[in-house]
């Protein structure tokens, strides 16, 4: 089985490159790219990432985000990283249930978190 993750976007390339440079602890690179599809692919059995140039900007809430664990109990400075990158911050830490994320948007306002599970070793250092 395979899982892919598909985003729409306005602008593929630029989305790309914020998200390979936001995905680069995890090893992303360019995969298939044949318009309105642009592939990022990671190791086996990380979910690639098809970003699918649409007419229309983002509106609303994402129904499905992605969740991100970096492995660092410093979220913070993984989200000044991203920020560095383009995205921006849309929450302060919040936590349930043993688990912390800060809630982030990419540069077209699509939402993901970044986050420490319970009990991460990245979370107890």
């Amino acid at each position: 089985m395979q899982i892919v993750v598909t985003l729409d976007c306005l602008d593929t390339e630029t989305q790309a490159g914020f998200w390979l440079a936001a995905l680069a602890p995890l090893d992303y690179r360019r995969g298939f790219h044949g318009p309105p599809y642009l592939s990022l692919v990671g190791p086996a059995p990380a979910p690639t990432l098809l970003l699918q140039h649409v007419p229309e900007p983002k509106q609303g809430k994402n129904r499905m985000h992605l969740d991100l664990d970096f492995g660092t109990a410093d979220l913070l400075s993984e989200v000044n990283r991203l920020e560095q990158l383009g995205a921006e911050r849309l929450s302060e830490e919040l936590s349930e249930h043993g688990f912390r994320w800060i809630v982030v948007a990419d540069p077209e306002g699509n939402e993901f978190c970044v986050f420490n599970p319970p009990n991460s070793t990245a979370a107890l250092q």
